[in-house]
């Protein structure tokens, strides 16, 4: 049998254009023949049918998202290839260090950015394929974004009643229901209060909680919070990210926080952590109970293998084995061995390569 060779789609398969390809140049008679049409056709629409299946169910679904930026003549990959699924009514926090790709990512789902390549869907959105003014309906509509800086998320010369009502206004919502759902809002987030107020006359975290009841005004299905708490003292902070649980338990709201916060993210119950531009690890919190009915939370930490069978191992447990460049895989019961290339048996002692 002749194997066909050449470059590979996404999701590990021989593309039908790259089939096409390998059966031409295997000779006449292979590519030529209803057999081999046949089969080039199948390798297509299973190709296709693996894309499209990708994240099915999922309200994100980001695939092999690539975002390059150019930089003084440099291109820069922010984004290399990362997949993320979130499922709806998720409380999901996204950490990683300073140039990690976060903020490119939460541009992107906010639709304030395109990607480069890959596909990235939100409730249904295909923002890889939208228009300028698909993207503006997308965010009057779809997502609800709030900003670390306190100033950057509401009108200072409206009331926080008003700054909740303003994006209503753009949907056709009649006035009597505009006010009613704005009052709403700021009494289930805490805000009640400062109704009547300026920003100039709330506290940093009654500003941060109006803001939240602002990106809540038209009932988005997915609400980003980048940074929300970082100019906060833990106490207010604390309340800002209470005001974040109840729009995601009490109004059924997706909710996505880019944190360094460390109280933030072990309150959730999947923290994402992104590394060089893709997803690298998940930690998982469930609740158990001990004997006496005490709540307990046990958290998990997993590496992510990404939809081309990458896998980022932590830089603590390979530089105290000197891995480098090349690492030799075995297969055993049950796992997989990952080995430094020294020639070493496993179990020997290994010195770390220099």
């Amino acid at each position: 049998m002749t194997q066909a060779t050449g470059s590979h789609s996404r999701d590990g398969q021989v593309s039908g254009a790259d089939a096409a390809s390998a059966a031409a140049a295997s000779g006449p008679a292979a590519a030529s023949g209803p057999a081999a049409a046949s089969g080039v056709a199948e390798l297509g629409a299973e190709f296709e049918r693996s894309r499209s299946s990708y994240g099915e169910g999922a309200l994100v679904a980001c695939d092999r998202l690539v975002r390059i930026y150019a930089a003084d003549g440099i291109d820069v990959q922010a984004l290399q290839g990362l997949d993320l699924l979130i499922d709806e009514g998720e409380l999901t926090a996204i950490v990683g260090a300073s140039g990690s790709g976060k903020s490119t990512l939460m541009n992107i789902l906010a639709g304030l950015d395109a990607p480069t390549a890959g596909s990235v869907r939100v409730a249904g959105h295909d923002l890889a394929a939208m228009h300028s003014r698909d993207r503006v309906t997308y965010r009057r509509t779809t997502v609800g974004f709030i900003w670390q800086q306190t100033a950057r998320n509401l009108l200072p010369y409206l009331t926080a009643q008003q700054n909740v009502i303003m994006p209503m206004r753009f949907s056709g919502l009649a006035r009597r229901q505009r006010a009613s759902r704005a009052s709403g809002l700021l009494e289930v987030l805490g805000v009640g209060h400062c109704a009547g107020r300026k920003p100039v006359q709330m506290s940093g975290g009654e500003q941060q909680r109006t803001a939240i009841a602002t990106a809540l005004a038209n009932e988005p299905r997915l609400l980003l919070a980048d940074e929300p708490t970082g100019e906060l003292d833990s106490a207010t902070a604390k309340d800002v990210f209470a005001a974040l649980q109840s729009a995601n338990t009490e109004l059924g709201v997706t909710v996505l926080v880019v944190t360094h916060d460390p109280t933030v993210s072990a309150q959730v119950r999947r923290t994402i952590a992104i590394r060089d531009g893709r997803t690298s690890s998940e930690t998982l919190r469930h609740a158990t109970s001990d004997d006496e009915g005490n709540a307990t939370h046990h958290a998990v930490e997993y590496a992510v293998l990404d939809r081309a069978g990458r896998l980022q191992l932590p830089r603590e447990m390979v530089e105290p084995l000197g891995m480098r460049d090349r690492v030799r895989l075995e297969a055993e019961p049950g796992h997989i061995g990952v080995w430094p290339d020294d020639r070493q048996h496993p179990g020997e002692h290994q010195e770390p390569a220099r």
